[in-house]
């Protein structure tokens, strides 16, 4: 029997997948405007020896990893390289491909970028929005953390100490220093 750390119970449990036979695995990957380092590739490595047991135990494995292939480091690369955002994102994937095949990783199943799923994800920030998870200030979007009690749970942290002792430079567009951007306006 396979028991896994449940981190929100805090306690090994008994591994029972959603369907019998069947696991779904995504994590969550890079955001591609540089080349990778071996820090980077630690969890596709533990992944793949998590998928590549489980199968041998039996079950039928879909894994999935995404590539942010929108975001500010990769639109100054582009300015920098006088490129596209696309040009420097389809770049740095082909590399991680490379290097994950040079690895000795097995393909993915499904490998999705962000920008191919704008149109769910402008919904699901609509709905945090409407649920008052989530306010827009100065054309951002931002996740508040006080008014989703249930944060820091998973992570086992209060919001409280994340405070205490940091330097953080203030930004007139969060209502909380802890607040996080879900949506950036475009810069000119």
């Amino acid at each position: 029997m396979l028991k896994i750390y449940n981190s929100l119970g805090h306690k090994l449990e008994e591994f029972k997948p959603l369907n019998e036979g069947q696991v779904k695995i995504y994590v969550c990957g890079p955001t591609v405007y540089s080349y990778l380092h071996v820090g980077n590739f630690r969890g596709p490595v533990f992944f793949n020896f998590v998928r590549n047991w489980l199968e041998h135990v039996g079950y039928k494995v879909e894994y999935a990893v995404n590539f942010t292939d929108v975001d500010d480091k990769i639109i100054k690369r582009a300015q920098e390289e006088k490129v596209s955002a696309t040009d420097i994102s389809e770049k740095y994937i082909a590399q991680y491909k490379k290097d994950f095949k040079a690895l000795g990783l097995r393909p993915l199943d499904h490998d999705p970028k962000v920008t191919t799923y704008m149109p769910q994800i402008i919904d699901f920030i609509k709905d945090l929005i409407e649920k008052d998870h989530a306010y827009v200030s100065g054309g951002d979007v931002n996740f508040s953390i006080s008014r989703f009690k249930e944060y820091g749970k998973l992570s086992g942290r209060k919001v409280d100490d994340l405070l205490e002792g940091v330097r953080i430079d203030v930004n007139e567009k969060k209502q909380s220093p802890l607040d996080f951007a879900l949506w950036k306006t475009a810069k000119p």
